[in-house]
């Protein structure tokens, strides 16, 4: 390392260049008027530049304008010999990269104790700066799409139980994705390389779904000219998802509990059981803890079930991820179709927000499917919604719609303003506090002219 005038010459200066050059984390000393003076190997290949054009730079040419600016947290330890300790900041290099670097300083002492500038210790932290804002509000994960915290903690629970051969329970209302779930559980288990097999319990007849699930020999009913491998079978080293959980027979219910029990099935008409090697992972629209409390399910094939319950909320439920899940069908349906429709307008997202969705994500997937037969290009907009969603913005008024043209008479710009700046720019959480829907809170943000800051 290039060192400043007056330091101890204990050992030539290029056995200690050599010294700090083998370092893995990059050191760059910086003197009191803010030029390089000092860099190591590391923080070379760190900061992306080579030692001669460092040497007597100043300092924005190395680590940035912000990093350097006369008020930064940089400038001021070194100004105020006061060291810190891992301040992050994200720096443009000259290759067009952002890097995110994480920073400590140190007083530069001389053999005469004076202050000398400052040494900055440089790490690259892009990586684990990338992973933590993943995790903090990742939103996708298999198919599934969402940011919510709901959504969080359902990602967070496939996680944990991909990893273990646990049976699993799903449970949500119709359109919410189940399946997409018991796909994500067995793509992250160890599972993954090994078969996912899906039967819908209540698209079949009794004996039908029998055979589909444990498979047949010949001669077992009219009609079995030769032997059958069941699901169960087809499915071995892999995930059987079994939908609809709650409409089988309580004869099929009887064969289910002995699979979980035992790993065992035996063919329609057979003699011999046989070992299966399967995960079952089953879902459910009904209310299972209900039904089993009545007697129309099996209590113990129902805890069988659940050893990990996953309850998938309603989109109503979850309103924050209907915009993100708009643009999400747009994208694959733009994709799909080539017609160049680019997204949806503020009015239509405000229909979309207010909606009850009674089919959940597969209702607002149809929709976003119906506006791009309507609109063909440009943006879809409120007449290109479905009409159940256009009728949400004409229904009959309400006794209490003379309170609620008061508030709305009440929003000022600085009332609007003022309720986006606390909710952090959320559109449903600013809605709440003015009391009036995301509908009203569009236009009145369409009239003022106010937008989110741009970070």
């Amino acid at each position: 390392m290039s060192l400043p005038r007056g330091t101890a010459n204990v050992m030539t200066r290029e056995g200690l260049q050599a010294i700090l050059d083998s370092l893995t984390e990059g050191l760059v000393t910086i003197d009191d008027t803010g030029r390089v003076v000092g860099i190591n190997r590391a923080a070379c290949e760190i900061l992306e530049v080579e030692p001669d054009q460092a040497i007597q730079a100043g300092c924005p040419c190395i680590l940035g304008k912000e990093t350097c600016a006369s008020g930064s947290v940089l400038r001021t330890s070194i100004r105020e010999r006061r060291p810190v300790k891992e301040f992050e900041v994200e720096i443009e290099m000259p290759s067009g990269r952002r890097k995110v670097l994480s920073m400590d300083t140190a007083v530069l002492r001389d053999a005469g104790n004076e202050a000398h500038g400052g040494v900055v210790l440089v790490r690259d932290v892009t990586e684990l700066a990338t992973l933590r804002r993943d995790l903090g509000q990742r939103h996708r994960l298999h198919g599934l799409v969402g940011k919510s915290k709901v959504m969080q903690e359902v990602y967070r629970l496939i996680e944990e139980v991909a990893e273990s051969e646990a049976t699993v329970l799903i449970e949500g209302e119709s359109g919410t994705g189940k399946e997409l779930v018991a796909r994500a559980i067995h793509s992250r288990s160890p599972r993954a390389g090994g078969p996912f097999v899906a039967v819908t319990c209540s698209a079949l007849a009794e004996s039908v779904l029998e055979s589909e699930l444990f498979g047949h020999v010949r001669g077992a009913f009219t009609g079995a000219v030769r032997d059958k491998q069941g699901r169960f079978e087809s499915g071995g080293g892999g995930t059987v998802f079994l939908d609809e959980i709650g409409d089988v027979s309580q004869a099929i219910q009887v064969k289910l509990l002995r699979v979980l029990q035992e790993r065992t099935i035996e063919r329609v008409g057979a003699e011999e059981s046989m070992s299966v090697d399967i995960r079952v992972v089953s879902a459910t629209n009904q209310p299972l803890a209900e039904l089993a409390s009545q007697g129309r399910f099996r209590k113990d094939l129902y805890y069988r079930l659940r050893v990990v319950p996953i309850r998938l909320p309603a989109l109503r439920d979850r309103r924050d991820d209907i915009p993100i899940l708009a643009d999400h069908f747009i994208s694959r349906f733009a994709q799909q179709t080539g017609r160049p429709v680019t997204g949806i307008d503020e009015s239509a997202l405000g229909l979309m927000l207010d909606y009850a969705w009674p089919g959940n994500v597969r209702e607002l997937e149809n929709a976003i499917e119906y506006g791009f037969v309507k609109a063909r290009e440009g943006r879809i907009s409120e007449e290109h919604l479905p009409p159940e969603l256009r009728e949400c913005a004409v229904r009959p008024a309400r006794p209490r719609l003379a309170a609620a043209s008061k508030r709305r008479a009440d929003l000022t710009m600085e009332t609007v303003r003022d309720a986006l700046m606390l909710s952090g720019w959320s559109i449903a959480k600013a809605a709440r506090h003015l009391r009036i829907s995301r509908t009203t809170l569009y236009k009145r943000m369409k009239a003022y002219d106010l937008r989110p800051p741009v970070t």
